[in-house]
């Protein structure tokens, strides 16, 4: 196939990526092994050094098959980003086993769901969120729990770190004596010594759950290839080292894949010490951002917008971050422009899912980049817009986007037909609708589940999104289709105002806004204004849950 996107990769970029063929876990062990001494976190003033972060994670692994862990058997985290989730997941990897990311921020039935579904017999859990399990731990597989906390890495925890607070009387939660539960600081005086079994590149390491915005949120299995494979591909895309004596704020989740990949893995592979912040608060981030001199700041657009609007971020020090990397969302223009003239970064839109563990396109960093594309196939990876028969489509016409690469998933866990319909001869149907121009670069035009047919038209409403963005009032907006008797459905737009506009902008100034940059049937008919809207745990707006409280209000 024609590949048109590798002239204008930027200098130094690879056509085809080169990545050793090891367990995952080898970019640790080889990070500590060469630079031992070298710092690779701070965790609210906890530091630690590679050396020291592999040792625990070897303690772990071991601490695992003490209790009973087989090569195989699938181990949730549901940890925030602290020091106790990358050793986790490492050392459940070391010990052979699967890791299963779990949201901490899931409800007892979202808990339930996939600690069944994915057959894990091993819960790391917070133990803030003892409760969460609690209400569940009679209906799952689990047979052990480990629990942990703030006071295991911090002498002096703060109960705002957290917005999960579980607490009883005012103190923190009194764990009750339980036969399955296990004390993080007791297994981590295990000796450093796990038994490593044979492990094959193509074997299962990870089981990341789909976020559940378009459906029921099934297990994407991700091989030890597929996960150090994007790494390398990220690490290619980065072409002039600017890695060295590089700096991550770790404030997008690891329990993402997009989180785990860009920030944790990649951050572990090149040595760059790691600033984890649990939740994010946009005054903890430019603090941390001035303090540790951060260079890389890999976010979702909504992360840009609270710093592209905090107050006096002008005169903060924040001309040292080099590289970010948006992803999860589209990145409106308006903002990757902003944040560009108040760092001196270079802020690039990629382009991923789960099932690719997870980028896919990005735009360069250096060369040309096109207004609201995701940007070209990373190395190694091939990518076409497909018609409604699975075949290639000319460049500018819209059609669905297929990849393939080292980095496409295996199928979904224990689901063959729905794998069946997702993955064919190796390249994944991605479920989005796109476009490629004649050079290569890709235009995500929406999801098929979330475009709207009004009196026939199709509106796509990234599109309609991106215009409500140009408008200088507007901090967040969100289109969906709403049902009409009429029409079938009618666009509706929600939209959060910045600061200061609330009683300067109205419906009317919107409407003629878009009137003037919109045909007539992608203007919206309804509009409401609201203080935030409805977002993921990464920060990705949910379309879906605004659609179902409009369905509800109609019935």
């Amino acid at each position: 196939m024609e590949r048109p996107w590798y002239a204008h990769y930027d200098e130094g970029v690879p056509r085809e990526v080169d990545y050793p063929e090891v367990p995952l876990y080898e970019l640790m062990r080889r990070t500590a092994e060469a630079n031992p001494e070298k710092q690779a976190l701070d965790f609210m003033g906890r530091r630690m050094s590679y050396g020291r972060l592999w040792e625990e994670t070897r303690r772990f692994a071991r601490a695992l098959q003490d209790l009973g862990v087989q090569p195989g058997d699938r181990v949730a985290i549901m940890l925030p980003n602290a020091p106790q989730f990358i050793i986790a997941f490492y050392g459940a990897l070391l010990a052979g086993a699967v890791a299963v990311n779990t949201n901490p921020l899931y409800t007892p039935r979202e808990l339930s769901h996939q600690l069944r579904d994915s057959g894990a017999e091993t819960l790391v859990i917070l133990d803030l969120l003892w409760p969460r399990y609690a209400e569940v731990a009679d209906e799952v597989p689990v047979k052990r729990v480990i629990t942990t906390g703030l006071q295991d890495y911090l002498p002096f925890p703060k109960n705002w770190l957290f917005p999960l607070k579980a607490k009883k009387e005012g103190r923190w939660v009194n764990l009750p004596r339980d036969p399955k539960r296990h004390d993080w600081k007791r297994l981590l005086q295990a000796p450093p010594s796990p038994k490593e079994h044979p492990i094959q590149t193509d074997d299962l390491a990870l089981l990341q759950y789909t976020g559940g915005t378009t459906g029921v949120s099934k297990g994407a299995m991700l091989t030890h290839r597929n996960l150090i494979s994007n790494v390398y591909q990220v690490d290619a895309w980065e072409p002039g080292q600017v890695w060295k004596n590089g700096v991550m704020l770790s404030v997008i989740p690891f329990f993402h894949v997009y989180g785990m990949t860009v920030s944790m893995n990649y951050s572990v592979m090149r040595g760059m010490k790691m600033v984890l912040l649990p939740r994010f608060e946009i005054a903890e981030v430019v603090a941390a951002i001035e303090k540790h001199r951060v260079t890389h700041f890999p976010g979702v657009p909504t992360m840009y917008v609270a710093f592209n609007t905090f107050p006096g971020i002008e005169n903060r020090n924040i001309r040292t971050i080099k590289v970010c990397l948006s992803g999860a969302a589209p990145l409106p223009v308006e903002v990757a422009t902003k944040f560009e003239e108040l760092t001196g970064a270079k802020l690039v839109e990629g382009y991923g899912l789960t099932e690719a563990a997870p980028v896919t396109h990005c735009n360069p960093l250096y060369g040309e980049r096109k207004v609201g594309s995701i940007g070209l196939p990373f190395p190694s990876v091939d990518a076409f817009c497909a018609d409604p028969e699975g075949k290639p489509l000319p460049p500018g016409e819209v059609g669905e986007l297929v990849v393939k690469g080292p980095n496409v998933m295996k199928g979904y866990w224990n689901r063959p037909e729905e794998t069946a319909q997702t993955l064919k001869d190796g390249w994944l149907f991605t479920g989005d609708v796109a476009r490629m121009d004649e050079e290569g670069y890709f235009y995500i035009v929406d999801r098929k589940k979330d475009m709207i047919i009004a009196g026939g038209y199709n509106i796509y409403p990234r599109e309609v999104e991106e215009v409500l963005y140009q408008h200088p009032a507007v901090k967040e907006a969100a289109v969906v289709g709403v049902p009409d008797a009429y029409r079938g459905e009618t666009v509706k737009a929600f939209v959060v105002l910045k600061e200061g506009y609330a009683d300067e902008v109205s419906e009317e100034d919107l409407r003629a806004f878009a009137k003037e940059r919109l045909a007539a049937y992608k203007v919206p008919k309804l509009w409401e204004f609201r203080d935030d809207l409805p977002k993921t745990a990464v920060g990705k707006i949910l379309r879906r849950m605004l659609r179902k409280e409009e369905e509800e209000k109609q019935r």
